[in-house]
């Protein structure tokens, strides 16, 4: 009776007597003295210091050239044209011209450019079906739900592909030419490639044609419609190269890949190298770009551009990371300066500051 009393009581509630419950393991607490603090902040500036100039250094060792070509040269005439709907099946190509004053050395990146087109709205992001882009027939017959308004045609066709996001891609399309030193030389097209530009696993996992033995393309897609906003159905979206249609065309993939913020670039091609003068890159000269000009921007106030660029192991020309650590570094050594400062007038003997 005694000892069930006992494991009732108080002391049945007591922990074991273990290192552990009684709070008897061995620990390690830093003694945050002026002469371990103030050496830490002064490294941490330096390190700062360093990656901030280091990174400011490679990203100025990349060439970048924008041009808004919203409307620059003779792209006023398709702007104005474009600000009518009815000639919006109409084509209206212009010409930009631009000089390289130093060469870009290496692989040159071309991307095309749009200013307050927002990506990022919840209900435009939601409105596709990635069931279908997968190629599933049975999505092809009978499209998500989240693709209305552009779900099907007034034929009650549905669309492939459906939705917001592919009914607005973008469909400008350009062909770069080089001129030499004189602009009254013979142009030579720049040789972009266009193909496998696309990430591994959008072309090859997210991103599939649908497929039936002795089966074209054509024949896979029948009984859709293509997206109001298209000129061509989605077999028929590159007429150069058979291979690129469907879902798994570079372009379309690359547009389905939304972008975070409202001013944003994507890929349109890459420099082929193999032939001269482009072996090494692009050379300094006068240059010329015909724009097939179809993406209205009128309606959302935007702008329209492209970039040429190189990049680095960074990544392309963007300041905000070294900027940041460079601030940084200096708020660091500022804050540094300031304790020194104080430590030295009033806690240098010890008696306040280290107590």
């Amino acid at each position: 009776m005694g000892k069930a009393r006992e494991k009732s009581g108080p002391l049945a509630r007591r922990p074991d007597n273990s290192a552990f419950k009684q709070q008897r393991l061995p620990a390690w607490s830093p003694m945050l003295t002026a002469n371990t603090v103030l050496p830490f902040f002064y490294f941490m500036a330096l390190i700062c210091m360093f990656l901030g100039v280091w990174l400011l250094l490679t990203v100025q060792s990349t060439r970048e050239i924008k041009l808004d070509y919203t409307e620059a040269g003779t792209c006023d005439i398709c702007f104005e044209k474009r600000k009518n709907v009815s000639n919006a099946n109409q084509d209206c190509t212009c010409t930009v011209v631009f000089p390289v004053e130093k060469a870009f050395k290496g692989d040159v990146f071309f991307y095309y450019g749009l200013r307050n087109f927002h990506q990022n709205l919840r209900r435009y992001m939601d409105s596709r079906d990635d069931g279908q882009m997968v190629g599933r027939k049975s999505r092809l017959k009978e499209p998500s739900s989240y693709c209305k308004p552009f779900l099907k045609d007034p034929q009650g066709r549905p669309i492939a592909p459906c939705g917001a996001v592919a009914n607005s891609m973008f469909n400008d399309s350009f062909t770069l030419r080089y001129h030499g030193s004189t602009r009254s030389s013979v142009p030579l097209p720049v040789p972009l490639l266009r193909k496998g530009i696309t990430w591994y696993t959008d072309k090859n996992v997210k991103y599939r044609n649908p497929r039936s033995e002795n089966l074209t393309l054509a024949q896979e897609f029948e009984g859709t419609a293509k997206p109001p906003y298209w000129k061509n159905p989605v077999y028929e979206l590159d007429a150069h190269d058979l291979t690129n249609n469907g879902f798994i065309n570079d372009d379309l993939i690359i547009w389905m890949r939304e972008a975070a913020f409202p001013n944003f670039k994507k890929l349109y091609g890459v420099l082929y190298r193999a032939n001269k003068p482009f072996t090494k890159g692009l050379p300094v000269g006068n240059y010329s770009i015909d724009i097939s000009y179809n993406f209205p921007v009128q309606y959302f106030r935007g702008r329209k551009e492209v970039v040429l660029t190189t990049l680095t192991w960074f990544g392309g020309q963007n300041h905000f990371l070294p900027i940041a650590y460079l601030v940084t570094s200096s708020l660091i050594f500022l804050l540094a300066v300031v304790l020194t400062v104080f430590w030295w007038k009033y806690g240098k003997n010890g008696k306040n500051m280290e107590e």
